[in-house]
């Protein structure tokens, strides 16, 4: 009778130990789970529940509250939270995957066979393409359209250098755009040789062959963003900024974010015109709740690698020219005027050291000491010496891009000179606020953050790791690295408290690695892999 009754009692109690328990949908363990809270503590288990996480902790602390629809247990892996990039051109990837990508080739030459190669097997009105790089190959000056001109006599040919900054189009292109040796562009150049268009054409020249370019159709566009969207669950990705939008893609993404289609969260950046501004800010307040509008994106000058970066004295392997101001200077002062109005973030692309100069001097007219507007300069890649403790006195962020130094890293010297010591100074500038976000500004650069990660740490370069790395005294630690793609990341869009950590009343965005990134030697991080993808507790990408 008496064991009965000692039964019968740890029956009972079991059964109210059950009852007491709060019920969930989901408790994951694994080996490590970095928080990345305050304390860049780590524990062993998470509760979550309705997409939010609920509870951390130790296993056994987790089990003995919460009783779960689902138990996942990742043994000898690692957990981090969803990796956030702060500065990528999201649809601009995903239509660059519907044509060949030209990058990795040592000559012009091998570029061009790409590109006739792809036309056979996929014929188009458009000859398209992008990623070449004349810094690459054993002839580094910048290639003219006569070997385009040769195997695409009548069809137009328009293949964009791999910053987006500058481009070659042939001989049907420039005509039908109407351009020829006499056209002068404000903040672009058509480059002349003997009195006839080469076929080069820098940053703002651009527009006149991308206007005359068809448009994809919806349902193409619609295609693009959900194939982006898949490569970026793939490498762990699961919150971007896109970095300048006309109002009907940022309608487009609205669409697919109601619809249930659009799973990551985009924080779209409004492309800097007063129509663009205006229509944007009419509906902001009624977007789905994947997406983002709350800032406006500007570019004050071009790229380093086509001399476009605007700087305070000439090139050093071009004594003929500083670089490209892209628009007047009271552009900038006007839209930073209607965002200050407006409460919108102002988020401008600057290369060159007179870009951020002339920025900052702008800033800091509308800015105070203290404030928490969060206004950004993209990039930050080239900052006079005087100009670094700008940013801290005005709260001006800036946004870096880590791999950008690495993949620069062979030639910078060579456009900067000695100039290049205030180059890619990333501790320097986190230094200035205490907190960075870096992206990957993809698809000038892959859109694997790991990749970030790894030259923000060790300064080198994944696909060449051999090499010394570069000016390492502006390495950042692996903490400082791992925060600026993900909270820093996040508080750089103003979403600190919803996303960038896995703390108890965030979304449950995390990613599964079979690496230990804040502990793993140097080449085996080169070689981690993401194994799952998680995006409001629910599992988006599993590697086969």
């Amino acid at each position: 009778m008496r064991t009965y009754h000692i039964i019968l009692f740890s029956i009972i109690t079991m059964l109210v130990s059950c009852m007491r328990k709060e019920k969930i949908d989901t408790i994951v363990s694994a080996d490590k789970i970095y928080l990345v809270d305050a304390e860049f503590t780590n524990q062993q288990a998470m509760a979550i529940d309705k997409g939010k996480i609920v509870a951390v902790g130790t296993l056994d602390e987790i089990n003995s509250k919460y009783e779960a629809k689902e138990f996942l247990f990742f043994e000898d892996k690692y957990i981090f939270p969803g990796f956030i990039d702060p500065h990528c051109h999201f649809i601009g990837y995903g239509q660059m995957l519907q044509n060949p990508w030209l990058g990795g080739a040592d000559s012009w030459e091998e570029v061009v066979d790409r590109v006739v190669n792809y036309q056979k097997e996929n014929p188009s009105q458009w000859v398209l393409g992008r990623g070449w790089n004349h810094a690459e190959w054993r002839d580094k000056n910048f290639p003219t359209k006569e070997l385009l001109d040769k195997h695409f006599p009548d069809k137009p040919v328009f293949l964009t250098r791999i910053d987006g900054h500058c481009a070659i189009a042939n001989s049907v292109a420039l005509k039908m755009a109407k351009i020829d040796s006499k056209t002068r562009i404000n903040g672009g150049v058509v480059e002349v040789v003997n009195n006839q268009p080469t076929g080069l054409l820098i940053d703002n020249a651009m527009e006149y062959v991308r206007e005359i370019i068809p448009e994809n159709t919806t349902q193409e566009k619609v295609q693009q963003i959900l194939v982006a969207q898949k490569n970026c669950f793939a490498v762990g990705l699961t919150s971007v900024t896109d970095a300048g939008l006309s109002y009907e893609d940022i309608m487009l993404y609205d669409s697919l974010s109601s619809g249930g289609e659009l799973k990551m969260f985009i924080n779209a950046m409004i492309e800097a015109s007063e129509e663009n501004i205006n229509k944007t800010l009419a509906i902001r307040d009624s977007i789905g709740e994947k997406l983002s509008v709350h800032s406006i994106k500007m570019y004050a000058d071009g790229a380093l690698g086509s001399r476009g970066a605007l700087l305070l004295e000439p090139y050093s392997d071009d004594p003929s020219t500083s670089g490209l101001q892209v628009n007047p200077k009271e552009y900038y002062t006007q839209m930073c005027s209607i965002a200050f109005d407006n409460n919108l973030q102002v988020c401008t692309h600057c290369i060159g050291d007179k870009a951020v100069s002339m920025i900052l001097d702008i800033y800091s007219n509308f800015l105070t000491s203290g404030n928490d507007l969060r206004w950004r300069i993209e990039h930050s890649q080239v900052v006079q010496e005087s100009d670094f403790d700008r940013y801290g006195k005005f709260n001006i962020i800036p946004s870096i891009q880590t791999t950008h130094a690495t993949s620069d890293m062979s030639w910078a010297e060579q456009r900067l000179g000695d100039r290049v010591k205030n180059a890619y100074a990333y501790k320097r500038l986190l230094e200035q606020n205490s907190w960075i976000p870096n992206g990957s500004d993809f698809p000038i650069e892959d859109i694997n953050p790991i990749y970030g990660f790894y030259s923000g740490v060790f300064r080198k370069n994944v696909k060449n790791p051999q090499n010394e790395g570069f000016q390492v005294e502006n390495a950042l630690s692996r903490e400082q690295a791992l925060r600026a793609m993900t909270i820093w990341a996040a508080k750089a869009d103003f979403k600190e408290t919803i996303r960038g950590s896995l703390e108890i009343g965030k979304v449950a965005d995390f990613v599964v690695l079979d690496t230990d990134l804040m502990e793993a030697d140097e080449s085996q991080i080169t070689n981690s892999k993401v194994l799952k993808t998680f995006v409001d507790g629910i599992k988006v990408f599993e590697q086969q």
